[in-house]
């Protein structure tokens, strides 16, 4: 890795390995080979964006000195992460935030949604089983409103 792009492309400073361990032994004591080995991974990267320095320095933390040195590493350095954001959800054509304000209709409809997942591990029989069940439960609470 040549390179550490802060904010925006323009921003990039060249990567200085000694800079580097010496802002880690500010938390605590780091072995430099150790360090070395860990940024071994992002050498396939020219120019790598400075949050995923942070992660790296972070684990190197907290092996070397503990979860305390990295929480205070990670809160020295966690405005690299930019921006939280609020996760929206699609009904019925709105697109809306948290579930608070959804009636129990919408709540019901969105607990019996089938969940994916971008990379699920989880075989054919075992998500056909899982909707079937989802399929029984809804079939069983809509019986018991027609029933009422």
């Amino acid at each position: 890795m040549e390179k550490i792009v802060y904010f925006e492309p323009s921003d990039a400073v060249k990567f200085d390995l000694e800079r580097f361990v010496i802002s880690l032994n500010r938390y605590a004591t780091v072995d430099r080979a150790e360090t070395e080995k860990a940024l071994k991974d992002l050498e396939q990267y020219d120019t790598l964006h400075v949050s995923r320095l942070v992660k790296a320095g972070v684990q190197l933390l907290d092996q070397a000195g503990g979860e305390e040195a990295a929480k205070a590493y990670y809160d020295d350095h966690k405005q690299y992460f930019g921006e939280k954001f609020e996760r929206l959800r699609r009904i019925t054509g709105y697109l809306v935030g948290t579930l608070e304000r959804w009636n129990d209709g919408k709540r019901a409809e969105e607990s019996q949604r089938v969940k994916h997942s971008v990379n699920s591990c989880v075989n054919d029989l075992v998500r056909a089983a899982k909707l079937q069940d989802q399929m029984l439960a809804y079939n069983a609470a809509y019986a018991g409103k027609i029933s009422e």
